[in-house]
């Protein structure tokens, strides 16, 4: 009679001990000092916790380094393939030279349509997006292949209002437009919905240790009476408000990004400190299962940013720093990604303490970063004045227009910052803002604050 009992124990001791994990990693290659993939899969597959990577690329040698490693694999078609994959030949052709020739072997999950297209794509782009959701999707379906789900990710400038959670809202052009049938194809293919929330990009003093899951007074939702303890709760409960708001509450959510830089250049947010505390507690937090106040009990599947620093990433000092590791597999801090037993390596140092920010006043504007290149600057300019801003004032004969490009993007950036609510991640711009407490304005050139 014993032994019927003893199967279903055995088997749940099995399922307790292959469970997977939550926590994938995103895997850039912006780098002359990288390892070669081959080495990047044993060593997530043997060392750490990881098993699920993102890529933003559909490279073959990266896709076929994983095969055989029970790591499944999501791929990017570059946001320049979303034109064309509107159209089911070319979406089957596209399926065929990228997908078809290492399934199996390769666990390949996800392919992300575009990255934060709705953030960065033109209006074709913007507009093409959910017939190449559709149409790779059935390239798929037709080419045999069902097990691998199509979706897009998103950074959070696709919100309207975040404060407070359970008045989440999509900015209302998105919503109509390109979200509410994109959430109804997620729906119709039990596909998750994408997002890429970052406290690192809201932060302040004053909310630190709310940003990286320390301690502290919490923020309350008058609404539902809830008190949220971290930032990440918080964004994502967002999110899943204005998903409820367009009648799609039941598509999960997944974290495509989230990470915390470990060195930046002058501003006090970055340390490995808090990176450490920030994914760290992530981790903790994501696979404790708890979920959000208003998602209990869900475990999301999220994915950090990133696996290494990158040398030769472009940007400012932070976008080389994001990584766990140091190319040598060397952790930058222990953040709990290794496996039990596994030594961590001496951890790096951060060269001592970042120069703080001044804070002058209540007052924010954006601007661009001190180290923003031309071309980032003239791309802001560009995206700031098709968003419905005023950019009459930086045309020529206007009371802002100066020849310089930087004063040009600083009211754009400024301009489209304020009119989207002031939200912190409204600044980002690719990470070539900066949000100052420093007036700008200049002459009769008055920024909005």
């Amino acid at each position: 009679m014993a032994r019927p009992s003893f199967i279903p124990l055995l088997l749940l001791f099995l399922r307790l001990f292959t469970a997977a994990y939550s926590i994938g990693v995103n895997y850039g290659t912006l780098g002359d000092n990288l390892p070669p993939a081959t080495e990047v899969a044993n060593f997530l597959k043997t060392k750490t916790i990881i098993d699920s990577v993102k890529i933003f690329s559909v490279d073959p040698q990266i896709i076929r380094a994983f095969a055989n490693t029970g790591i499944s694999v999501t791929v990017t078609a570059p946001n320049g393939d979303i034109l064309g994959l509107g159209n089911i030949n070319t979406a089957r052709q596209w399926v065929v030279n990228n997908i078809k020739p290492f399934v199996p072997q390769t666990k390949i999950k996800y392919i992300l349509v575009g990255s934060e297209v709705l953030h960065w794509g033109d209006t074709n782009m913007i507009m093409g997006l959910v017939p190449a959701l559709r149409t790779l999707h059935s390239a798929l379906l037709a080419e045999g292949i069902t097990d691998i789900k199509v979706t897009t990710a998103h950074s959070l400038a696709i919100m309207r209002q975040s404060i407070p959670p359970s008045a989440g809202e999509f900015r209302p052009g998105f919503a109509k437009r390109v979200l509410g049938p994109m959430l109804k194809y997620l729906k119709e293919t039990q596909t998750p919905f994408m997002v890429n929330p970052y406290p690192y990009f809201g932060y302040s003093p004053e909310n630190l240790n709310f940003d990286i899951f320390r301690p502290n007074k919490g923020l309350y939702d008058r609404n539902t009476k809830f008190t949220y303890t971290n930032q990440f709760d918080s964004l994502l409960d967002a999110v899943h408000s204005a998903m409820k708001a367009l009648g799609y509450a039941d598509v999960d959510i997944a974290v495509g990004e989230t990470g915390w830089p470990s060195v930046c250049d002058g501003w006090d947010a970055c340390s490995i400190a808090n990176a450490q505390q920030y994914n760290s507690e992530l981790i903790r937090h994501v696979e404790a299962g708890k979920g959000t106040p208003l998602m209990p009990n869900r475990r999301f599947e999220t994915y950090i940013f990133a696996l290494f620093n990158e040398n030769q990433k472009p940007g400012p000092i932070a976008e080389r720093n994001w990584g766990l590791f140091q190319p040598d597999f060397t952790p930058v801090y222990e953040s709990g990604i290794l496996r039990a037993g596994q030594r961590s390596a001496p951890v790096a140092s951060n060269n001592g303490p970042a120069t703080p920010v001044a804070r002058r006043g209540t007052q924010k504007w954006c601007v661009p970063k001190p180290d923003a290149t031309a071309a980032a600057m003239q791309a802001n300019i560009n995206y700031a004045c098709s968003q419905n801003i005023d950019c009459r004032p930086i045309q020529p004969g206007g009371t802002c227009y100066a020849p310089d490009v930087r004063v040009l993007a600083a009211y754009a950036m400024n301009a489209y910052y304020q009119a989207n609510g002031r939200h912190d991640y409204n600044c980002n711009f690719s990470n070539s803002g900066l949000i100052t407490s420093e007036n700008p304005s200049h002459g009769t050139c008055l920024m909005q604050a």
